[in-house]
């Protein structure tokens, strides 16, 4: 059995979108030949919200190595409040003493805490341990360097040069490349021409279908969000000026229309990453320059992740915009097409995310600069509030190919390759 060292600074209990890879992978690798391991700080270490549920799909057999880094309440007054920065020394120390005690024939980073990816050319360097790092954003990337202000994560100024000056250093010696979007890839390969000669592979996130039962099983443990009284058509997930493209023929097929706010209600839920009270609303301000202020719900805060399962389960109808980014792939649409849930999705047609939803055969699953877009808008807005949208049926083959059992393997077979590679 081949062993792997999974860096995931975020992981269950930790209500983190960039953790469910690993977690979706975990019961599969050691029937693929690989028996993982996963280093983690400390969830009480960290501020994310915490969701027990996530755990209970870890296998019992997993070792986790959990680390204490440096306190966020000290750090925070020089303005390092990065999960990343407080953990890097302690990462070091842990994972030196594992490799020294271990037989790891693999490194694999898999989070979009990016800094903790230049230890992989130190533990390269003083180990030989070869690592793989799991690109599912950009890491240095130009997207919002000419973007206003209002528009720019926080302290963007600060990140867009660490993270210039950092990447580098972890694609330095990096002997494979994991990416949901094959842009990145691309990206990386012309900013740094040594990765053409390296293994890479395209894996999205997969469908992970014990969590379906699971938020079944459990949906009393939730407080319910939507309204009984109403229509409700619900998103999920982060908001952005990036999707105002994708949502503004929704919003203004909706204007036309002039629905009463008393029958159809559209919730846009979790939208900041901000801590809990403190996020700034990005749909509302598109959503009153329609006037759609008394439809349109936004609740800023983001819910656990079972608790959006229940929610999406809860819903009359689902809808996924994309972002305005080509490179841009959510990892949010398989929860969606688990619910079996009517589905509205609108994003940029050469995005990744919509070239996966087309290979479910999703009937509304829109561009949304397609010259029909507004007339699918509204046989869908119809079939909504008419009560009669019928039941998805997806293709088969795609929901086979994008399972959570079926990335792990892709991702198995890129470990193999990496090590039959560097024998050669």
């Amino acid at each position: 059995m081949k062993k792997v060292l999974i860096i995931s600074p975020y992981f269950a209990p930790v209500n983190a979108a960039d953790m469910q890879r690993v977690r979706m992978s975990l019961p599969y690798f050691a029937d693929l030949g690989w028996d993982a391991e996963v280093v983690t700080v400390d969830e009480r270490y960290t501020d994310v919200s915490k969701d027990e549920l996530l755990s209970q799909t870890v296998p019992d057999n997993i070792k986790l190595h959990k680390l204490k880094p440096l306190d966020k309440k000290w750090t925070a007054r020089i303005g390092l409040g990065s999960i990343a920065i407080r953990s890097l020394w302690f990462y070091k120390r842990t994972v030196d003493r594992l490799i020294k005690d271990g037989n790891y024939q693999l490194i694999y980073f898999s989070t979009t805490q990016f800094p903790v990816c230049i230890l992989g050319h130190y533990w390269y360097k003083k180990f030989g341990v070869p690592y793989i790092i799991d690109m599912q954003d950009p890491w240095h990337s130009d997207y919002y360097l000419n973007k206003p202000k209002s528009e720019r994560p926080p302290k963007y100024w600060f990140a867009y040069r660490l993270n210039k000056f950092m990447e580098p250093i972890a694609m330095k010696s990096v002997a494979g490349l994991i990416s949901v979007s094959p842009n990145y890839i691309t990206t990386l390969r012309e900013r740094y021409p040594h990765l053409n000669d390296i293994p890479a592979a395209t894996i999205p996130f997969g469908a992970f279908a014990p969590d379906t039962q699971l938020a079944s099983e459990n949906n009393d443990r939730f407080p319910e969000l939507l309204s009984k009284d109403h229509i409700n058509l619900v998103y999920i997930g982060r908001g952005g000026a990036d999707m105002h493209k994708a949502i503004a023929p929704l919003f203004r097929h909706l204007q036309t229309r002039d629905i009463s706010a008393d029958k159809l209600k559209v919730y846009f839920i979790g939208t900041s990453y901000a801590p809990a009270g403190q996020g700034r609303p990005s749909i509302l301000p598109l959503a009153d320059q329609y006037g759609l202020s008394d439809n349109v719900i936004e609740l800023t805060d983001r819910i656990s992740y079972y608790h959006a399962l229940i929610t999406l389960q809860q819903a009359d109808a689902l809808f996924v915009p994309g972002s305005d980014d080509v490179k841009y792939s959510a990892s949010k649409i398989y929860p969606y097409i688990l619910t079996g849930k009517p589905l509205l999705a609108i994003s940029n047609a050469k995005s990744p995310g919509y070239q996966i939803l087309a290979e479910f055969v999703v009937d509304h699953n829109l561009g949304y600069d397609d010259r029909d877009v507004d007339n699918k808008i509204s046989t869908f807005i119809d079939g909504l509030l008419a009560g009669n949208l019928s039941k998805p049926k997806y293709h088969t083959e795609a929901i086979q190919k994008y399972s959570a059992a079926s990335m792990t393997q892709l991702q198995c077979e890129l470990f193999n390759e990496l090590l039959k590679t560097r024998r050669v």
